[in-house]
């Protein structure tokens, strides 16, 4: 592509703004929910706001991957865009919880586009020696947002307003369309392929059976109930029904051909298992924060910046040293920063110091960086043009996939500690000489107000149990990234090759 400096530049600034707004958008939401409810009502339809948007996003994203690999990525990267925006001017302006369920649908659908595809542009306008630092760059942004969006949505929610959680994007997005759309020229990439409906319509199916499996299971109905195991029953047959024909289309949503290169399958598992221990740090630290050490909601987002300011500095050295040495020694290097980093959190007690708690944040904040510049360069290394698109869509689906996953999973299991641990605890204790029999709503001591009126021994028991269960939930997170560790090991010796002409400019 014939580019000028300045004008790659404007592209890059273009993407940066659409990932920071796509990736920010569900950490900014959850942290406004309880203001958002208090205002539109429909307390049991609240998780829809989060599912509808996830579910949109997951099943877009192989889709819009295979689209912009036929018929170029700027037109669907500005669908993605516009539909994003015109999302978030409608979650605005909703009325009641089901009105913001739907808009949120279309927000997501967007985003299923936007994220995906930002990668694949990089890939196509920047040389394989540069390719490196510029996905660090949008990885970083990625994290940036993971951790910013908590703050950032409980300050504009306390003191602007709610809706500008969505108002704030529609300035961001309409920068990036002017960006890409003036200075993004891309060569004209024309294939008449046959789309493969069948296939995108399996897999949507198969997502959202799985999706509201996730959020339902254990919370509207029991997982032993007849509803989850219909849902669950409903993935496995599409999702199997989606691979039958995906291996016989001739143009496949997702080609399963690439899963026999080592250094794809590999790069796609990581993105799964570290989605779906990442997500449960961000979401478990500062209940951590809040509920034993006392903070307040301020101070539990603030004390995520540790781990932002990692995953920054672990995303930019997997990008400046990707050309000097191979994916494997790079994630090596990140795999063992993350696994010690969990497990040194697995170790928090009420105890624990301020300054402890942000050591353990930067090493598993290193550890994860480096998945951000590195896997979705890899998911495309040495790969055509006309997969780029799709290899990162999948890449990206499998990562959001994890995250999912894993917050569910992971959240019942530290319910579950949690609750035994509570169960145990007020078994033995008296207050004001009669044994305590069961402990009330323990949402009271994330509310100092409140806090301070509880007895100590029933404050003691709560702040006990909610840091064992969450110690031993890090270190059950430790299981997955050791499993990360053997794909590490499989992905062999490929790195980043300059060809001798780059090099010698």
């Amino acid at each position: 592509m014939d580019h000028s400096k300045s004008k790659i530049n404007l592209v890059v600034a273009g993407l940066l703004l659409a990932v920071f707004m796509s990736a920010i958008d569900n950490t900014i939401v959850a942290t406004a929910m309880g203001t958002i409810l208090s205002q539109l009502g429909g307390m049991d339809k609240f998780i829809w706001v989060t599912s509808a948007y996830m579910v949109t996003t997951m099943a877009g994203m192989p889709i819009f991957g295979k689209l912009s690999d036929m018929y170029g990525r700027k037109k669907f990267f500005i669908f993605g865009l516009t539909v994003f925006v015109a999302g978030s001017a409608l979650c605005g302006i909703a009325t009641s919880i089901e009105q913001l369920a739907i808009f949120r649908a279309i927000q997501g659908l967007g985003a299923g586009a936007l994220m995906p595809i930002a990668f694949t542009i990089i890939f196509d306008i920047f040389p394989p020696h540069k390719r490196g630092k510029m996905t660090a760059l949008l990885g970083a942004v990625f994290g940036i947002a993971s951790v910013v969006g908590p703050l950032l949505g409980a300050y504009i929610t306390e003191y602007i307003g709610w809706e500008w959680i969505f108002y704030i994007n529609l300035p961001i997005g309409i920068a990036s369309f002017i960006l890409i759309t003036k200075y993004y020229k891309e060569s004209p990439v024309l294939s008449k392929q046959k789309i493969d409906w069948t296939g995108a319509a399996t897999l949507v199916i198969a997502v959202l059976s799985l999706m509201f499996a996730l959020e339902l299971g254990g919370d509207k109905y029991a997982w032993k109930s007849p509803e989850i195991g219909a849902l669950l029953g409903s993935f496995i047959l599409f999702f199997i029904i989606f691979i039958f024909v995906e291996l016989k289309a001739q143009e496949p949503i997702i080609p399963f051909f690439l899963f026999k290169r080592r250094l794809f399958a590999s790069s796609q598992m990581l993105a799964f298992l570290y989605g779906a221990t990442f997500i449960i740090l961000t979401v478990y630290i500062p209940i951590f924060v809040q509920a034993v050490y006392g903070g307040s909601a301020t101070n539990a987002g603030l004390i995520l910046m540790p781990m932002m300011l990692g995953s920054v500095a672990g995303s930019a050295s997997g990008g400046i040293f990707l050309t000097k040495f191979s994916y494997r020694q790079l994630m090596t290097v990140s795999v063992i920063s993350y696994l010690i980093g969990m497990i040194c959190l697995s170790t928090l007690t009420p105890d624990s110091s301020r300054w402890l708690l942000t050591v353990f944040m930067i090493l598993v904040g290193f550890g994860m960086g480096f998945s951000f510049s590195l896997l979705p360069t890899a998911s495309q290394h040495n790969l055509e043009p006309r997969f780029r698109g799709t290899a990162n869509a999948t890449n990206q689906f499998l990562r959001t996939l994890g995250m999912t996953m894993g917050v569910t999973i992971f959240g019942a299991v530290q319910t579950k500690l949690f609750t035994s641990q509570m169960t145990e605890g007020f078994k033995n204790t008296v207050v004001n000489g009669e044994t305590t029999q069961n402990f009330g709503d323990t949402r009271e001591i994330f509310e100092a107000s409140i806090r301070a009126k509880i007895p100590p021994e029933i404050l003691n028991i709560i702040v006990n149990a909610m840091s064992y269960s969450i110690a031993h939930l890090f270190m059950f997170a430790c299981i997955p990234i050791i499993i990360a560790a053997i794909f590490v090991y499989t992905m062999g010796n490929s790195r980043v090759e300059i060809p001798q002409e780059e090099q010698k400019k």
